[in-house]
């Protein structure tokens, strides 16, 4: 993995907004017809997020791609 630090920086804001929302990691994997394996990698920084993925969360969370990835410290993340 190229930036550990912004995969885990994205990890945290991806659980913050399905806690948000009050939804399991299985809820949001229904919402966006992924595993729900790949939504706890995700949010554990196991894996970094593909753009297919991406798309698939940002309309189950209904927000569009730039507001989901846009993560406070993402820029100095290593």
């Amino acid at each position: 993995m190229k930036n550990p630090g912004g995969v885990k920086i994205f990890g945290d804001h991806l659980r913050r907004l399905r806690e948000a929302r009050e939804w399991s990691q299985v809820e949001l994997a229904d919402y966006a017809n992924v595993s729900n394996m790949t939504v706890h990698r995700i949010e554990t920084a196991q894996f970094a997020a593909t753009i297919d993925v991406l798309l698939s969360l940002s309309k189950a969370l209904q927000m569009p791609l730039h507001e989901l990835v846009k993560c406070p410290g993402m820029e100095e993340a290593d």
